[in-house]
């Protein structure tokens, strides 16, 4: 597990890698006949060692991922769930019995048993997945949705005060960890209003 605003690179026994994302939770069980992962929440990247006779499967709620060798990351919140593959292949199946076959750059959003799956090309997925060395990266991301990402990281919760600014749209890389630098930037490049407290940090318009 790991806390919030923390990150953890974590080797298993099979040559596996699992990196957490922040705020994080998973349980590991590996026998001869397979790998069994449970993300009880938030968010890990999973680098899977070659093992035909060991399926790598990763259990989110009512969903399960299924790999053999492959890289992936898997985003559980409640019932939402989503998955981004970056090589190979993986298989999602839903407690429905249906089944959705992604490949590299496909990435998966899914709400219990409907499913949407992007087709993304292999840069765009990696970009997706910048938060594994501590950044987020945004392309014409609602502020919205910016801020929602940030608050995943900090005690210290954003939020915006007047509704206007929420459908601003952001560029940029930023540190995950550092949202005291963004809101400046908002600051400066926006002019948006900045009052903090110690457990929020308000944005207003001018």
């Amino acid at each position: 597990s790991t806390p919030v605003g923390g990150l953890a690179s974590i080797p298993l026994r099979d040559g596996s890698k699992v990196t957490l994302n922040t705020h994080s939770e998973l349980r590991v069980a590996l026998t001869d006949a397979e790998r069994r992962i449970e993300l009880k929440d938030g968010e890990a990247f999973f680098d899977v060692a070659k093992d035909p006779s060991r399926p790598f499967i990763v259990e989110a709620g009512d969903q399960r991922v299924i790999a053999v060798g492959t890289q992936f990351s898997v985003r559980r919140e409640g019932a939402k769930l989503q998955v981004v593959v970056t090589e190979g292949k993986v298989r999602v199946e839903g407690r429905d019995g249906g089944t959705q076959m992604l490949t590299a750059g496909a990435i998966l959003h899914s709400v219990r048993d409907s499913r949407l799956v992007q087709q993304k090309t292999l840069y765009e997925a990696q970009q997706a997945l910048s938060w594994r060395s501590g950044y987020l990266t945004f392309e014409e991301t609602s502020l919205a949705d910016a801020i929602a990402e940030f608050n995943r990281y900090s005690a210290q919760q954003i939020v915006i005060q007047d509704p206007q600014l929420a459908a601003l749209r952001i560029n940029g890389k930023f540190r995950s960890t550092n949202a005291n630098e963004f809101v400046e930037l908002l600051h400066e490049g926006f002019g948006i209003q900045v009052k903090k407290t110690e457990e929020t940090i308000a944005l207003l318009a001018e």
